[in-house]
């Protein structure tokens, strides 16, 4: 079969302007960004109609290292709708440098189910990512600057909160010391750095809903804390109005298509195990005034996105989803039957990929659970068993009995190979399950305090015993309810690939008390981000990271990148 970036290149686009008129855009709001790429101005909000479509998540079961395919799976699913005669509308991250130079490579879909075009997805599309790096950065060179001139605002260099970022899996800048050097150089103290995609602008950008709204959060970003122990805001340092001025023009979703014209709004960034990881609100905003259905996804597993997409992303926008597709694969649930060892950069095991539908069953408890959590959030689950080269009948059949036995509708989804046409009988069951409606459910409400959401997220989400806080996530958590941020929502930072902190702990594990070191409060975003395990939120390189491959040939076209 043909590489994705063959296949990709093979496209002949559509005019992204005609693309934006099959969603009713008008044109004066439509801003070309190149070939195929365009930014929506949120203007084109109020003359477009009240939102008509159904509203479809996509997530997945704890995965493996090399992910499910549940972007595969949501282009797809889109790209199927529309044999059916359905207008389908796709809100997908923006893929992260870091991955895509590290090991699981970009976020474009794959084989016949892809965004295009491939590069600029995977490589720096409109400078979202570059105009939160390029804000962030602002904000902490004002505070040092700040703290430099005089420090007028007292604030405890022990306790600057707000950390640099780049795009760019780098584990050295983990923990750093900055102002080294003559005094003219700034004054010396610890930081460190965040990969882009987790930093609280890209939350902001995600979850503001129009520019008054993004001011308003900037403003509101608590750096540090002076010597008082009161928290000090970019509002008081001076820098919310120029984060601004940076990130307007990113507010604004980008329209892309997939490789049968589908559109495809492409907006903010990944990582839910360290961050929200979920599209732009504004994106959704567009997309369910465009179609019959929109579909987004939600980062790695119900655990991870899909929890903070029912109860922080839905809160904040007010949008209920209709029905939840988990993506299921044969190698995710072998995986979680804890009898294989998989490492990222290495093959299957050879094991792995011979029949047996009992290895599948043997992970079965994963499935259950992920179900489970779609339903207590009051949606109907749909499985998506993703089909792979390697798999084989009797197993995918054990899937099916799986959703079957907890009364799941199901069907084998062919994405890659089989592009629209390997997603119709998905697309039929996703169909029919939004036509039964769901009731959508939060998990918990704003007036309750940080510790019962954090302890309903373990007990409930993660079939944790309880939980177990630090002495200094104590204090922070303390502090917070008493600086009045005890109604924010939560954001855990925790391994994708476990319901637990501890990634080895696969299947369904119980019996286990979820740790928290550190809670962290992103006060713009409104939400308060507690840190379970050895989680950290600037990964490192792998041994052989992508990077090594990925180069340009003697006509200047990218090679290597997947």
């Amino acid at each position: 079969m043909k590489t994705d970036l063959e296949i990709a290149r093979e496209t002949n686009l559509r005019p992204i302007t005609d693309v934006a008129h099959d969603m009713g855009i008008p044109d004066r709001y439509v801003e070309p960004r190149g070939r195929g790429i365009a930014k929506v101005d949120l203007g084109a909000l109020t003359e477009m109609g009240p939102p008509r479509a159904k509203y479809v998540l996509v997530t997945a079961v704890n995965p493996t290292p090399f992910g499910e395919g549940k972007t595969t799976v949501s282009v797809g699913l889109a790209q199927g709708f529309k044999l059916l005669d359905k207008q389908a509308v796709l809100t997908l991250r923006q893929p992260s440098l870091g991955p895509t130079f590290g090991i699981k490579g970009g976020a474009a879909g794959g084989g016949y189910s892809q965004v295009v075009p491939m590069e600029e997805m995977n490589l720096h599309l409109t400078g979202d990512f570059h105009a939160v790096t390029v804000a962030n950065n602002l904000l902490a060179a004002l505070i040092d600057n700040h703290i430099y001139q005089g420090n007028q605002l007292s604030i405890n260099v022990k306790r600057v909160t707000w950390r640099r970022v780049m795009d760019v899996n780098d584990r050295s800048l983990r923990h750093i010391v900055i102002g080294l050097g003559t005094t003219l150089d700034g004054i010396p103290r610890e930081g460190g750095f965040d990969i882009t995609a987790a930093s609280e602008l890209m939350a902001i950008l995600g979850l503001a809903t129009d520019l008054q709204d993004l001011r308003q959060r900037l403003g509101r970003i608590v750096v540090g804390y002076d010597r008082h122990k009161e928290p000090v805001t970019a509002e008081q340092i001076g820098g919310a109005g120029s984060m601004a001025v940076l990130l307007k023009d990113s507010l604004n979703p980008n329209l892309m298509q997939t490789l049968e014209g589908t559109p495809a709004l492409v907006h903010t960034g990944p990582f839910a195990n360290i961050a929200h990881g979920n599209s732009s609100i504004v994106a959704d905003q567009i997309g369910v005034r465009s179609g019959d259905y929109l579909i987004t996804e939600a980062g790695f597993g119900s655990d991870v996105g899909a929890e903070k997409f029912f109860n922080l992303k839905c809160q904040a926008s007010g949008m209920a989803p209709d029905v939840a597709v988990i993506v299921a694969t044969v190698r995710a649930l072998k995986l979680n039957s804890g009898k294989f060892q998989v490492r990222a950069g290495k093959p299957l095991p050879d094991e792995m990929t011979a029949e047996n539908p009992e290895d599948v069953m043997a992970g079965a408890d994963n499935l259950r659970r992920h179900i489970a959590n779609i339903r207590q959030h009051g949606v109907t689950p749909v499985v998506a068993v993703n089909s792979f080269p390697t798999d084989h009948a009797s197993e995918h059949a054990a899937i099916g009995l799986i959703a079957e036995e907890e009364g799941a509708a199901w069907a084998i989804a062919d994405p890659y190979s089989g592009g629209a046409e390997g997603m119709v009988a998905l697309a039929e069951a996703v169909s029919a399950a939004a036509d039964d409606g769901s009731e959508f459910v939060p998990l918990y409400t704003p007036d309750m305090s940080l510790t019962d959401k954090i302890e309903l997220i373990a007990t409930r989400v993660y079939g944790a015993d309880g939980v177990e806080y630090d002495i200094k996530a104590k204090r922070q958590l303390a502090s917070y309810e008493s600086h009045g941020y005890g109604d924010l929502p939560i954001c855990m930072a925790k391994t994708q690939y476990s319901f637990s902190h501890n990634p080895a702990l696969l299947g369904a594990p119980s019996g286990w008390t979820l740790p928290i070191r550190e809670v962290q409060l992103a006060a713009g975003a409104g939400f308060v981000l507690p840190l379970t395990g050895s989680i950290n939120r600037m990964p490192g390189l792998g041994v052989h990271p992508a990077a090594h491959t990925i180069d340009i040939d003697e006509n200047g076209n990218v090679v290597g990148l997947s």
